[in-house]
């Protein structure tokens, strides 16, 4: 259980999507918008592990045109969320300023990012440490992903909260969302270059 909770830890803590938009979200447009966008990424989160325990995630996935039409409608959901982390609150005259994505979309994220289904099928489907009852495993394994996914998110709204309170100049806090949203599109690359080299 201890292996299976630290693998959960550093699957979770690594850069991903999730805790980048988080981050992006907490540092362009302050706690209360990030705070809903995490409510939002942390239903998503749970969605996505119940499909993967289903069995649901692998039959569409495997399936040769929803497959696809969920990879590419997945990249580009995520490359319009890095534009909006991107140029949150800098003082480009053709992008107006919005709210930002809510616990909707939070949720949507989630269902669409491949790091979420990877993470999810290692975990449920391996490290297994009740083997005599695989439905309290799964009970148990909710619980302990959950009890480190929420403070480990939390700390990445906090940092990206951290770096709006700075009071720092527009061009700096512009230069910071950008960062974080070239790092968002990295990522989203790295994810998707499996699938589409296999």
């Amino acid at each position: 259980m201890l292996t299976f909770a630290a693998a959960i830890f550093f699957l979770i803590i690594t850069p991903g999507i999730g805790v980048l938009t988080t981050a992006g979200i907490g540092a362009g447009y302050g706690f209360a918008s990030g705070a809903r966008f995490l409510i939002g990424l942390f239903l998503g989160t749970n969605a996505v592990a119940l499909l993967v325990v289903t069995g649901i995630a692998a039959v569409v996935l495997a399936n040769p045109v929803l497959g696809p039409i969920l990879l590419y409608g997945s990249i580009a959901y995520l490359l319009y969320l890095a534009f909006r982390v991107g140029w949150a609150g800098s003082k480009i005259a053709f992008v107006e300023r919005q709210s930002a994505p809510g616990v909707i979309g939070g949720f949507g994220l989630q269902l669409i990012n491949p790091k979420a289904y990877a993470v999810n099928t290692t975990l449920f489907s391996g490290f297994h440490f009740m083997v005599e009852s695989q439905s309290l495993e799964i009970a148990v394994k909710f619980v302990i992903i959950n009890a480190i996914w929420i403070p480990v998110h939390l700390v990445w709204l906090w940092a990206g909260v951290s770096l709006k309170r700075l009071n720092l100049s527009d061009r700096t806090q512009s230069l910071i969302n950008k960062g974080m949203a070239l790092s968002m599109l990295i990522v989203v690359v790295l994810a998707a270059w499996p699938r589409e080299g296999g």
